[in-house]
């Protein structure tokens, strides 16, 4: 989860020269501090239960989620009234490539911080009733009893659900998992969409 959440800030740095209003270091340097203070209040695991930690990680995980839907309107925004990233095919990749991982990213970390109560009590003790339903749990010859979901696992839901637009593995069987994964698809499919065509315009 760290890791994803470094790769995030990380990933605002690689916007091309001139995309947005100069203000996208503002988020990292919020990201991080709120990482740091996590780590520091819980280091190893972070599967403690305190109320605070708990809307820390919330706090983190909205920021992150925040700049990426920003950056995602800005580059919709400069692809229908023109940018400075719009004119060059490269730079437009980049801004969409670097947009389009930051959501997958974002969105991955949403689904794992909402899911079953969160990291720390899905640690501690699975919800009978699973509101997002992976393979192990829907058959148990797939899992073992004691299988726990893993970051890994909803990076995995994230980017999937990004590319096929739909569910593939995993289920949701909650109105707010169905409404998640439904906006991510639309914004992945959106941004591909107008950055490829925009592309293809400019290139040719």
């Amino acid at each position: 989860m760290a890791s994803a959440v470094v790769a995030g800030m990380v990933l605002t740095f690689l916007l091309p020269g001139g995309f947005g209003f100069g203000l996208f270091w503002v988020f990292p340097v919020i990201e991080g501090a709120l990482l740091v203070a996590l780590i520091v209040a819980d280091p190893g695991r972070i599967d403690r239960r305190q109320s605070e930690l708990r809307w820390l990680s919330i706090g983190l995980v909205a920021v992150l989620a925040f700049g990426a839907l920003w950056a995602t309107a800005q580059l919709i925004s400069d692809l229908i009234n023109g940018g400075p990233e719009t004119n060059s095919g490269a730079d437009l990749l980049q801004a969409g490539a670097v947009v389009w991982v930051s959501n997958n990213i974002a969105f991955a970390l949403l689904y794992w911080e909402l899911d079953g109560g969160g990291a720390a009590q899905r640690a501690h003790q699975m919800r009978a009733r699973p509101e997002l339903a992976f393979p192990q749990q829907l058959n148990p010859n797939l899992g073992w009893s004691d299988w726990r979901p893993r970051f890994i696992d909803y990076l995995y839901l994230g980017f999937t659900n990004a590319t096929a637009f739909s569910p593939t593995d995993v289920m949701p069987l909650v109105p707010w998992a169905k409404i998640m994964m439904t906006v991510q698809s639309l914004i992945s499919l959106t941004i591909l969409g107008l950055v490829i065509a925009r592309a293809v315009n400019v290139l040719t």
